[in-house]
């Protein structure tokens, strides 16, 4: 799990990179929530999505917000987050020139600068979102979304209220040319307490659903 430094227009990234020995191996950044609220690359969530894409044979980044840990800056008001997310892409592409696949992922506040950073990257293959904060952030930007992913939310979510993010993914799915694969999981709080091992297991069984389609319609 080597430390990496990345140059973002704030300053320095801190990150965390597993580089994948498979040959041509997918790319996954790892996307981490609100920094004001305590989020960190280090949440239990965001580590735990972070070690699935790893043991999966992608070459995986999760990395600190400006102002996070050893990131310098300060709190950008979500569009400087994205741009540091962006420069995280920018590093985990250029170590990964000839990957065959890009997913882009994050949890909660994450999950918004995901799926605002895929927007800008048409290459996206795919996203994988947890507790996407549709009650705090507006998501109509994801018209139309550009590509196919996962959303899962726990039905005991007092942060993400389950009917926001329903309404969130009923508007995705009037969408033409695009799947959105919506799991509710039973039981889960806002952050999966008792619940990681399920939503790593759930996560593993998408992505291997998704490269089986993608061979089959190769």
């Amino acid at each position: 799990m080597p430390e990496v430094i990345i140059q973002g227009l704030a300053g320095r990234i801190e990150a965390r990179y597993q580089h994948s020995k498979v040959p041509n191996a997918p790319v996954a950044l790892v996307c981490h929530p609100h920094p004001l609220h305590g989020g960190t690359m280090n949440n239990k969530v965001t580590y735990a999505m972070y070690q699935t894409f790893s043991k999966l044979g992608f070459s995986t980044l999760r990395f600190n917000y400006r102002g996070v840990g050893q990131s310098q800056g300060e709190w950008g008001e979500g569009e400087g987050e994205l741009a540091d997310a962006s420069s995280a892409l920018d590093f985990l592409q250029a170590h990964n020139s000839t990957s065959r696949a890009l997913w882009i992922t994050g949890f909660s506040f994450g999950a918004w600068v995901a799926m605002q950073l895929l927007m800008r990257r048409p290459e996206t293959d795919r996203f994988v979102v947890v507790a996407p904060p549709a009650n705090m952030f507006a998501f109509d930007f994801l018209a139309p979304c550009p590509c196919s992913g996962l959303i899962l939310q726990g039905d005991e979510d007092k942060v993400v209220p389950k009917p926001i993010v329903d309404t969130m993914v009923s508007s995705l799915r009037l969408q033409k040319g695009i799947t959105i694969d919506y799991r509710t999981m039973t039981g889960a709080d806002h952050f999966f307490v008792d619940q990681l091992d399920t939503l790593n297991k759930t996560i593993e069984g998408y992505v291997a659903a998704a490269f089986t389609e993608q061979k089959k319609a190769a």
